[in-house]
């Protein structure tokens, strides 16, 4: 037969062992100053063991507190009342959208045409500007190729223009018929 034995737990303890310094060193304004672990002190103040406030200190403090609460207060209203209106107003944005699709479509457009004028306009005014200032600038009565042209300067220079522009015309068709009438006798040969 076969034996049965039985088992029985085996029992593990652990003893946590800490150690601790007998003294820390806490660093504050006036140098390092030690510090005994013990049993005395405990709360939030035992994390601060320098702190001193002054008056104006102390009253910033009382001023700050509440102020900053009710600002927070406000934002968490202001968030609540925020989502509050995106849950009424999707429901009009989505049944109303065939209607303000087309119209925000035209108030861009309107809005990118007034831009547009706008610039054309400043582009105007810069280059009136422009010509002021050289007009401003040319000493009275000389004539460089730098300078503007009188009308009456400009009106014979077009003239001359033609004049030449005419000559060329006629002597490149005098030289294409010469060359065609070359080309069609030499060919007949």
């Amino acid at each position: 037969m076969a034996e049965v034995r039985s088992q029985q737990p085996q029992h593990v303890q652990v003893h946590a062992s800490t150690t601790h310094t007998p003294q820390q060193y806490r660093y504050y304004q006036g140098g390092a100053k030690t510090q005994h672990h013990g049993g005395e002190g405990g709360g939030v103040m035992s994390l601060f063991p320098e702190i001193s406030l002054t008056g104006s200190q102390l009253l910033a403090l009382l001023a700050g507190v509440p102020l900053g609460g009710m600002l927070l207060l406000l934002s968490g209203v202001s968030l609540i009342a925020s989502l509050v209106g995106l849950a009424v107003a999707t429901p009009l944005f989505i049944f109303f959208s065939p209607v303000l699709v087309p119209a925000a479509f035209v108030i861009g457009m309107a809005v990118t045409a007034v831009l547009a004028a706008g610039a054309c306009g400043l582009v105007g005014l810069v280059s009136f500007s422009w010509l002021v200032n050289c007009l401003r600038q040319m000493p009275r009565g000389t004539t460089t190729k730098t300078t503007m042209m009188r009308p009456e300067q400009a009106k014979r220079h077009v003239a001359d223009m033609e004049e030449y522009v005419g000559k060329k015309t006629k002597d490149v068709g005098q030289d294409i018929q010469t060359r065609a009438h070359a080309q069609g006798t030499t060919g007949m040969v």
